[in-house]
C-alpha cells in the first residue's frame, strides 16, 4: 500500500494520467484528513477550484491542493513528535495514565479528524496548515471560551455526531468539533445551555 509521500509524488507527476493524479490525491486523504475524509476533500476542492466530480481537473490545481495538504501534514507530524516526547518525559516521571487531553489525541492518531467537521460542507476557509497551527497553539495554552480556529463564540453541544466523539461542542461558525480540552468548563456549560434552548425552540 502506497504511503502519503508516494501518493503525493503521483499527484505531482506531470507524466501521469489526470484521472490517476486526482485519484492519488483522494488516496492521500486516507493517510491524512484533518477535517475527516469528506470534509477535507470538500475543503481542497473549494479552495483550489477543483470540481468534486471532475475526473480530469487542471493539474496545477491538483498540485496546489496536495501542497496545502502536505504542508498541513508537516505541521501535524512536528506536533506528534513533540507530543511523543512529552509523553516519554511524563512516563519517566511516573505519570502513566493519560488524561483527557491524551484521550483527544488518541482519536486523532494518524491525522484523521484532527479538526473534525461533522458536516462535510461546513469547514474553515483558512488553509489547513493555519487551522492546525491555531488548534495546536490552543492545545498548549489555558482553556478558553471561544473556538480556537475561527475565534467564534457560538459553540453548541451536539449529541448526534457522525464520528467519535459521538457528542461534544461544535463551532457553528467554522464547523469544527472543538476539542474538549481547549474549552473552559463554563464554555462547555454554556454550549449545553444553547443546545437546550435550541431543542426547546424546535419542539
Amino acid at each position: 500500500m502506497a504511503g502519503f509521500r508516494s501518493l503525493a509524488r503521483q499527484v505531482r507527476d506531470p507524466r501521469g494520467d489526470l484521472a490517476l493524479r486526482r485519484h492519488s490525491l483522494r488516496k492521500c486523504l486516507e493517510r491524512f484528513a484533518p477535517y475527516g475524509h469528506r470534509a477535507t476533500w470538500h475543503h481542497l476542492c473549494a479552495r483550489h477550484g477543483i470540481g468534486p466530480d471532475d475526473r480530469a481537473p487542471d493539474p496545477g490545481r491538483l498540485v496546489a491542493a496536495v501542497d496545502e495538504l502536505e504542508e498541513a501534514r508537516d505541521v501535524w507530524l512536528a506536533y506528534e513528535e513533540e507530543f511523543a516526547e512529552r509523553r516519554r518525559r511524563e512516563k519517566h516521571n511516573g505519570l502513566r495514565r493519560p488524561g483527557a487531553f491524551d484521550d483527544w489525541h488518541r482519536r486523532t492518531w494518524g491525522g484523521n479528524g484532527i479538526a473534525r467537521c461533522d458536516d462535510p460542507a461546513v469547514h474553515p476557509v483558512a488553509p489547513l496548515g493555519e487551522v492546525l497551527r491555531r488548534l495546536i497553539t490552543a492545545l498548549g495554552a489555558a482553556p478558553g471560551a471561544v473556538c480556537p480556529v475561527c475565534r467564534g463564540n457560538r459553540i453548541v453541544w451536539r449529541q448526534d455526531l457522525a464520528n467519535e466523539p459521538w457528542f461534544g461542542p461544535v463551532c457553528t461558525g467554522c464547523g469544527v468539533v472543538v476539542p474538549r480540552p481547549v474549552l473552559t468548563n463554563d464554555a462547555v456549560r454554556a454550549a449545553k445551555r444553547i443546545r437546550g434552548v435550541e431543542l426547546a425552540s424546535v419542539a
